[in-house]
């Protein structure tokens, strides 16, 4: 049995580090999942789930069992996605001849680190155990659960190709990280709807589909050379990037929109301390991409430019966002 390396764990859920052949021999198979599926943007899938789950304790409806069935099939599902999504492009053509996709992470499927029948084995697994786990959700929970599955298998399955491809993977991404995921949570933990939590998962939502935004800014000419419409092909670099900074500075707005009316707590002002970070952002985007990484810029992560900083931005601001529902749900128990 192969050592567990627990230090590529940790940078597999924080970074996309490359591996050569050699390498990725040596490594267990929790980390070469780790590293097929990009752990280090199944976070924001947790975080999610774990802010549905704070508002629910706060609500006295938290089932940790519920909720951890709920969270893990999330999880597996976004893995599933990943693996979808670089086979239907490998399929396509579309990561061939050194695309943007196979200078960031590991592409097992290019970078031919596994057979595909190695690759097919992981990506039914995976999906397997996701659907599993929501069978067992609708069967615990019942209601609009299964409709809730169905629609995040469609997104599962045809984000990649068709909407990817047409310019609706950025809106289908907004739609998931917020009221499908965050709300539809809040729900199988629940019993019931939450409106209040519907529109905070919109404002969390944001966040993913900057990140989201800023990849294919980054990678618009070769999605543009490859027919791949995503939305800033469509409309174009300059608006791309112009949205991503309205986008962000919205999150703010809404964090006091929520406070204001008294959907929640001051502490969701928290987020409030990350406006320095907003600002630096900012004007990364109010600037085309360099030719070529900075000579100070963080080694391993060019190409990725936009979306670097906008992933950045999003995970310090979910943390604090967060951790403001986490003391809004603490004064909540308190009183």
């Amino acid at each position: 049995m192969k050592k567990m390396h627990v230090s590529m764990w940790k940078q597999a859920l924080s970074t996309m580090p490359q591996v050569d052949k050699n390498q990725w021999h040596d490594l267990d198979w929790i980390s070469k999942w780790l590293l097929s599926t990009r752990a280090a943007v199944l976070i924001m899938t947790f975080m999610a789930a774990a802010l549905a789950g704070l508002i629910a304790w706060r609500d006295d409806a938290f089932s940790p069992l519920v909720w951890s069935v709920t969270t893990l099939a999330l999880i597996l599902a976004h893995a599933t996605n990943n693996l979808i999504n670089d086979l239907i492009d490998s399929k396509k053509g579309v990561d061939k001849n050194n695309y943007y996709r196979n200078q960031y992470g590991v592409h097992v499927i290019e970078d031919k680190l596994m057979s595909m029948r190695t690759f097919w084995h992981m990506l039914l697994l995976t999906g397997g155990v996701a659907i599993a786990l929501g069978l067992y959700l609708v069967y615990l929970r019942a209601g609009i659960t299964l409709e809730l599955m169905l629609v995040g298998a469609f997104f599962v399955l045809f984000y990649t190709w068709p909407l990817k491809y047409y310019g609706l993977g950025e809106p289908a991404v907004l739609l998931v990280w917020g009221p499908l995921m965050i709300g539809g949570t809040y729900y199988v933990t629940t019993g019931y709807w939450s409106w209040p939590v519907t529109w905070l998962s919109v404002l969390f939502a944001l966040g993913p589909t900057t990140v989201l935004f800023g990849k294919h800014t980054d990678k618009l000419a070769s999605d543009k050379q490859k027919k791949v419409n995503t939305l800033p092909v469509i409309i174009g670099e300059k608006a791309a990037r112009y949205s991503v900074s309205i986008m962000m500075v919205m999150q703010y707005i809404l964090s006091i929109v929520l406070v204001v009316f008294g959907v929640f707590h001051w502490a969701l002002l928290l987020v409030l301390v990350n406006i320095p970070n907003l600002i630096n952002t900012i004007s990364i985007f109010n600037q085309p991409k360099p030719e070529q990484a900075p000579a100070d810029y963080e080694p391993g992560a060019w190409p990725l430019w936009f979306s670097a900083y906008a992933f950045v931005h999003n995970r310090k601001f979910a943390g604090l966002f967060i951790l403001g529902v986490l003391v809004d749900v603490m004064v909540t128990k308190i009183k």
